[in-house]
């Protein structure tokens, strides 16, 4: 009998011993780096989607988790060091939003996983090989912005009468990577769809706002729309104001647009993403590679009208726009 207990106690010890260390260790507080190149008060609404789906995965900050918050504060030059400084930390992951974050984590560190949030064309950009095979240390969720600025200049079109010319709030080309993709694949929207686009430089202050919103009104633009990158959504409450102030019929990329008041959005559940974010970061935590995890594409999507926001500037939205709608608030 004692030959077998001792048996026993001898192999718990080597199975104890020969457990992966990548498991989960009991006790231990994982670091994660969040590297954003807008501000903390403009990405609540989606960290607090990122955070309880971690919570519902057993992930609180402050028990196991500590999460290293690194907010660009609109100023996309700072995207860089700030990537730099979260892998001199060597935190356990680093979770990013938008391109210029992702492509900065990426040339940071080639060691520490990288979860993208929000990155179109990640192939074409360089951060995983494959969608289905990533590859290396990068793996996460890709956008489909480009793609969807042309159905959201569609919907304009069908719900403006005479609409002819449109104003895109941009930032310049050149400073965002995923805004260039964007740009591109609006600007032919626009030819086929015979609009003029009005494209105007915007800075992000509620001066350059202000301004940008009087350039719209002196080239006479109908309506309005911005690209789909993460500063606008930063400042999606003051846009709103101005649309509204200025009676500009506009379409957003997200429906938060909406929520504060904004006339329509069409595009991704961007909150979504973010808890199905948390999902990676619980695999990689628990010793799942980057590599071996198969970036995913958006699969939902929603057309989101506000009939109140329609009154307020006085334009009548069609019946066959209104149809569309997954969701109409009156």
């Amino acid at each position: 009998m004692e030959k077998r207990v001792l048996g026993f106690a001898l192999s718990s010890i080597l199975v104890a011993l020969c457990a992966p260390a990548s498991a989960q260790q009991p006790g231990k507080i994982f670091r994660i780096g969040y590297l954003d190149p807008s501000t903390s008060s403009g990405s609540a609404v989606l960290l607090d989607a990122f955070r309880q789906e971690l919570s519902k995965l057993g992930w609180i900050e402050g028990k196991n988790i500590a999460i290293e918050y690194r907010f660009a504060e609109q100023k996309p030059e700072r995207v860089p060091e700030l990537a730099a400084d979260l892998a001199r930390l060597k935190v356990d992951l680093i979770v990013v939003s938008g391109t210029p974050p992702a492509l900065a984590a990426k040339n940071a560190t080639t060691a520490i996983p990288i979860v993208m949030i929000n990155t179109p064309d990640p192939v074409g950009l360089g951060l995983v090989v494959s969608l289905a095979r990533p590859g290396g240390n990068v793996t996460g969720l890709a956008a489909l912005a480009p793609e969807l600025n042309t159905k959201r200049l569609e919907i304009l079109k069908d719900a403006v009468p005479k609409l002819a010319r449109v104003g895109l709030l941009r930032r310049p080309p050149g400073v965002n990577v995923g805004q260039d993709l964007q740009l591109k694949e609006i600007r032919l929207a626009a030819l086929a769809l015979k609009l003029k686009l009005e494209e105007i430089d915007t800075q992000l202050d509620a001066k350059g706002l202000e301004n940008a919103f009087q350039t719209a009104r002196q080239k006479q633009v109908n309506a309005i729309m911005t690209t789909a990158i993460r500063l606008f959504f930063a400042e999606r409450k003051r846009i709103v104001e101005l649309a509204g102030k200025y009676r500009l019929p506009a379409i957003y990329p997200q429906k938060e647009f909406v929520v504060e008041g904004g006339l329509m959005s069409y595009g991704e559940d961007v909150a979504d993403r973010y808890r199905r974010a948390a999902f990676y970061v619980d695999k990689i935590l628990k010793g799942a590679k980057p590599a071996d995890l198969p970036v995913q594409q958006a699969t939902k999507f929603e057309f989101v009208i506000n009939l109140k926001a329609a009154k307020q500037i006085g334009l009548p939205i069609p019946v066959r726009v209104l149809e569309r709608a997954n969701q109409v608030i009156r």
